[in-house]
């Protein structure tokens, strides 16, 4: 075994004790609680955000909003979610425990919510707490004196909204009216902040989730520009492991045309009947306001006119690299309204005299893929989605224009927030604060945690990604498969040296000269799971590799 793998097993093999919240006299003073303004959007990558390299589009992508915090505050630049899917990544979020703790491991799941979360915590405390935006945990919410959310997932135009627990729809694109509605919000809590009477409020955009409808205003943007494609969008789907064939998220086979690519289906295939999601697409169209119906079908005409006449001759990869173009657009325009409004509550805070007293955070629920590996989605662990975005703002905290590779969570918020507040941390949060990172930046990460440990659950919902879990360390990463044999019988495992193989695209699982590593790893993975009490697995869960599925 080579001096770099005997390195990295013992670095993975470190079992240092969990690390420990900020002393007393370290904490912010209770007199001085800051207001929390959380800002959380739906699937947005960090290749698709200026201050992160904008990876996706370089010299294209510009979020100056986002940007703002960058500069003003610190960046976390290997923040990663528990598990990368909406719903269970909330959760975490709320309540600082891993799914199998929170018991919402799945969209199709239920979160209890008469279990503990920081809001509650908060309210209890004195804060006022308030929510506005998506919410996609089934159950209402609680814990806030006030609350306005989508109903289920929303819909990007003319949605209905939860007041409260009273249903209203209104008028217009969901980004903006949630960002509409946060300002109002702001202006209120404002006076109770002069007060004494400190707020939390959460702002949690739709956008850019699935199916990717821009606002009006962003319609036009990145016409005639042509967006790189990413140098795996071609990629065998199982050319690091069998668990890559049996996913259903692939740009060439699994976007549908008109949902998600806005190109009217009977144009292409008029002898053919729609499926469900495109039929959905012409019901949508026919609600939205008259006047963004018109403005959607005039962006796409032209585009749309020249494909229908060159579809004839075009083979599988030029449609392939078609759909991605118009999918990346169409990503990248709907995220650009949630910069716009991370950049106008920025300015929100300024005029009304709240910026030096409140803690700004803009993260999203997980990572997504912007056609990396052929894919689009989210839901493995592969860095793509397993990391999110992560940027915050606290002054005479957090030095301006920091960064920080620190392993942090979504576990961590609450912990970080409860902290910032004065708030005891209760014992049975999972999570770390990140107020020593925030203030020493890298200088604290000796006394933060080794690993981070993920675990995915709905292998069974939509794009049938098999269940895993796994652990990551500052250079490696291992991912065991629930369900799925290896060729030795036992758990199908995918191990990766991410310090020099960022893009992990070579699984070093079986090969013998990374021996020690795996076990290592293997080591840390059960450190883990002992860590936060995960459930045994029952003993004869792994089931072979099944054929690939087919797409739609």
């Amino acid at each position: 075994m080579t001096r770099l793998c005997t390195l990295l097993a013992a670095l993975s093999a470190l079992a240092a004790p969990a690390a420990t919240h900020a002393a007393p006299d370290q904490q912010p003073r209770a007199a001085a609680r800051p207001n929390i303004v959380f800002i959380m959007s739906d699937d947005h990558g960090k290749q698709a955000i200026s201050c992160y390299g904008a990876k996706a589009a370089p010299g294209v992508v510009s979020t100056p909003g986002i940007d703002r915090l960058a500069r003003e505050g610190m960046r976390f630049d290997r923040a990663c979610v528990t598990n990368a899917i909406c719903g269970p990544s909330r959760a975490v979020m709320l309540t600082s425990k891993h799914s199998h703790a929170n018991g919402f491991a799945r969209n199709d799941q239920r979160f209890d919510n008469t279990q503990q979360t920081f809001p509650k915590l908060l309210r209890a405390a004195g804060y006022r707490t308030e929510v506005v935006g998506k919410w996609h945990l089934e159950s209402d919410p609680t814990g806030f004196d006030h609350w306005d959310v989508l109903v289920g997932q929303g819909d990007y135009w003319n949605p209905t909204f939860l007041v409260n627990g009273t249903r209203t729809t209104r008028e217009g694109h969901a980004t903006d009216l949630i960002h509409a509605n946060a300002l109002a919000r702001l202006e209120s809590l404002a006076a109770g902040a002069k007060q004494g009477t400190p707020f939390a409020l959460l702002v949690h955009h739709k956008a850019p989730h699935r199916n990717w409808m821009p606002c009006e205003r962003h319609l036009g943007l990145f016409a005639g520009v042509t967006i790189p494609e990413p140098s795996t969008l071609f990629l065998d789907p199982a050319a690091r492991s069998p668990a890559g064939a049996l996913q259903a998220m692939q740009i060439d086979r699994d976007l549908t045309w008109e949902y998600d690519l806005k190109v009217p289906f009977a144009q292409l295939f008029p002898d053919r009947k729609k499926g469900n999601l495109d039929q959905w697409m012409t019901n949508e169209l026919a609600r939205i306001p008259a006047g963004a119906r018109e403005a959607v079908a005039a962006a796409y005409r032209a585009e749309n006119e020249a494909l229908v006449a060159a579809f004839p001759t075009m083979d599988a990869r030029a449609q392939t690299s078609w759909k991605f173009q118009r999918y990346a657009k169409d990503y990248l325009r709907t995220a650009q309204g949630v910069d716009d409004s991370v950049g106008g509550i920025l300015d929100a805070l300024d005029r009304l005299d709240l910026a030096k007293d409140t803690i700004v955070v803009y993260t999203s629920d997980q990572g997504w893929y912007l056609g990396e590996y052929g894919w689009y989605d989210k839901r493995w662990m592969y860095d793509t989605s397993f990391q999110m975005p992560l940027l915050v703002r606290w002054p005479g905290v957090a030095a301006a224009g920091g960064a920080t590779k620190a392993l942090a969570q979504n576990l961590d918020f609450a912990p970080t927030f409860l902290e910032a507040a004065g708030i005891k941390v209760p014992a049975d949060m999972q999570g770390e604060s990140l107020i020593p990172i925030l203030r020493d930046g890298d200088r604290a990460i000796a006394g933060f945690r080794p690993s981070v440990y993920y675990r995915f659950e709905e292998s069974k919902g939509p794009h049938t990604v098999p269940r895993h879990e796994g652990v990551a360390t500052d250079g490696a990463k291992l991912i065991r498969y629930l369900d799925l044999k290896g060729k030795d019988g036992g758990p199908l495992l995918e191990l990766y040296v991410t310090r020099f193989d960022p893009m992990e695209l070579t699984n070093l699982a079986d090969d013998p000269d990374h021996e020690g590593l795996k076990e290592g790893m293997l080591a840390e993975l059960e450190r883990a799971r002992a860590r936060y009490a995960v459930p045994a697995e029952p003993a004869a869960v792994v089931a072979p590799v099944a054929a690939p599925v087919q797409g739609e």
